[in-house]
């Protein structure tokens, strides 16, 4: 029920680099053409460090772990009725042959389950405002799994305080590349402290490779938006105001809520949240390739579990 891209398994077996991608971003992220836009963008950001992109996704009750260009299109095409699959989902998604995007906590699960220990995403869940118990299953997934997520901090519309200290009591290492500051998604500087901060990809990829041999679970990477194409704080948080109340009014919530209030912020800015979101997607896609490359360069080909003896097709 696992499929691998010729071109990932290849890459996998020999030692090669290679980052994980994330659907959710295609399918429930931005709008079309944007959506694809970005994945294109993310996996030709990749390629351009020398990494093999394998973006993850269910398509009919199969996991495939690397996407051709037509099915990033079936899944970036409105109304195509693609599910949204957290890590609980899995094992009901495939069942039942269904097709879904993956968000952070199903990606990591499937990434780690096929020996590719880094992740690229635009912005990791966690607890919701005004809700501290409704908190993503991102967080406690990323503590469990041997995987670098590298990410602009946690999504905008998120309590991101809380957010940090659930990180921190679940043991997560929190790298910020090139800040002390946790990242705010749209903005680059929230005031909350990071304790680490580091300024080379290898120097990122070393601390990973101790992480995963310590079998300490994960680590984030905590990559700020560049400054052109960062928003205001201030603005963000005027719009998200507005957002909540319309979600409210039509009784939004559960896995449906970020998708909604993602799109009012498209919708109340213009568009700008959408090219903001796709600048740190490609970004964050970039690093992870380079921090994939550099572990890649002094790492022995991996013992991968196989899937039915047939080379892990």
């Amino acid at each position: 029920m696992i499929e691998i891209a010729e071109e990932v398994s290849l890459a996998l077996e020999s030692g090669g680099a290679v980052v994980a991608l994330e659907s959710t971003i295609i399918a429930h992220g931005l709008p079309f053409p944007d959506n694809l836009a970005a994945a294109q963008a993310m996996e030709g950001a990749v390629r351009a460090c020398g990494a093999t992109p394998a973006t993850i996704a269910v398509l009919e009750g199969v996991v495939r772990i690397g996407m051709g260009p037509a099915e990033l299109e079936r899944l970036a095409q409105p109304g195509s009725g693609v599910l949204k699959a957290g890590a609980s989902d899995l094992a009901a998604v495939m069942v039942g042959r269904r097709t879904a995007a993956t968000t952070v906590s199903a990606t990591c699960v499937l990434a780690t389950r096929v020996g590719i220990r880094v992740f690229a995403t635009g912005g990791i869940g966690g607890v919701h405002l005004g809700d501290p118990s409704d908190v993503s299953a991102d967080l406690d997934t990323l503590a469990r799994a041997p995987i670098a997520v590298v990410s602009s901090g946690v999504k905008a519309i998120l309590d991101m305080r809380r957010t940090l200290e659930r990180l921190e009591s679940l043991g997560v290492l929190i790298i910020g590349f090139k800040t002390d500051e946790l990242p705010g998604f749209y903005f680059r500087s929230t005031g909350l402290p990071l304790e680490h901060r580091m300024y080379r990809p290898i120097d990122v990829a070393n601390a990973i490779r101790v992480r995963l041999a310590l079998g300490q679970g994960g680590v984030l990477v905590a990559n700020p938006i560049a400054p052109e194409a960062e928003i205001a704080q201030s603005q963000i948080e005027e719009w998200l105001e507005v957002a909540r109340s319309d979600a409210h009014r039509v009784g939004v919530r559960g896995k449906d809520l970020t998708p909604f209030l993602m799109a009012r912020l498209a919708g109340l800015s213009g568009g700008r949240t959408v090219a903001a979101n796709r600048a740190l997607a490609e970004s964050n896609a970039f690093l992870a390739g380079m921090i994939a490359a550099a572990l890649a360069m002094e790492n022995p080909a991996p013992a991968r579990p196989g899937f039915g003896g047939d080379g892990g097709r």
